[in-house]
């Protein structure tokens, strides 16, 4: 879990994982795939594979959703395992189902994004970033824009990923949320992680900053 005030950089650094942004330096390494920003081959044929290679082993999923709003359900899940994974449409279909009926919307798959809700928006979202079989999947405060009420539907399926076992990487406000499911915790400050460690960073901070941090969230909340 990514941690912090707005404009910490935690977004940058989720973005940095799968070269959404393209770091200055340092290295990333995500399985067997490993990207130096110091120095990356010279041939642009090279650089693309690396960041290529690095890109397919994430699933990212948006605050604002990010469904292709001219296609239904399923094919907003089939888009990518089809068109740059290449693999076979029967094969990307049946995953996508099992997927849809996972997060709870195996009655949803021939409606079009603007008929669902934010929160059903949100959760194909999911489903569309675990329809690529990532070994990480990367959310960007997948609740922010959702109304209140919506928010329980959303950390649930989140929360039963986890349980799954699937390796996630969050940015999130939800500090209880964090503080019951993360195995992880990065508070970041000023572009650099002020504090790090286990969910115990969220119950007995060490640093001054992120002990204010939390009081104002925990407060507010």
């Amino acid at each position: 879990m990514l941690l912090g005030p707005s404009g910490c950089g935690k977004t940058t650094v989720l973005r940095s994982l799968n070269v959404l942004e393209t770091p200055d330096a340092g290295t990333v390494t995500i399985g067997d795939a490993t990207v130096d920003f110091g120095s990356l081959p010279e041939s642009k044929a090279e650089r693309r594979r690396e960041i290529v290679a690095l890109r397919s082993r994430t699933g990212m999923v948006f605050q604002s959703h990010n469904l292709f709003p001219h296609k239904t359900v399923l094919e907003n899940l089939i888009e990518g395992p089809v068109q740059v994974q290449r693999r076979e449409p029967d094969e990307a279909v049946a995953d996508a189902r099992r997927l849809l009926a996972q997060v709870g919307l195996a009655d949803r798959e021939d409606t079009y994004p603007a008929q669902l809700s934010g929160g059903q928006q949100q959760r194909v979202g999911i489903a569309r970033a675990l329809a690529l079989k990532p070994q990480v999947v990367l959310l960007d405060e997948p609740t922010s824009a959702l109304d209140p009420e919506l928010v329980g539907e959303v950390l649930g399926v989140i929360r039963d990923l986890a349980q799954e076992g699937w390796t996630l990487a969050i940015v999130t406000h939800e500090v209880r949320f964090a503080r019951d499911v993360a195995d992880q915790v990065l508070f970041l400050d000023g572009g650099v992680v002020a504090e790090s460690g286990g969910p115990e960073v969220l119950t007995e901070p060490q640093h001054e900053r992120t002990k204010q941090f939390l009081s104002r969230i925990l407060a507010v909340g």
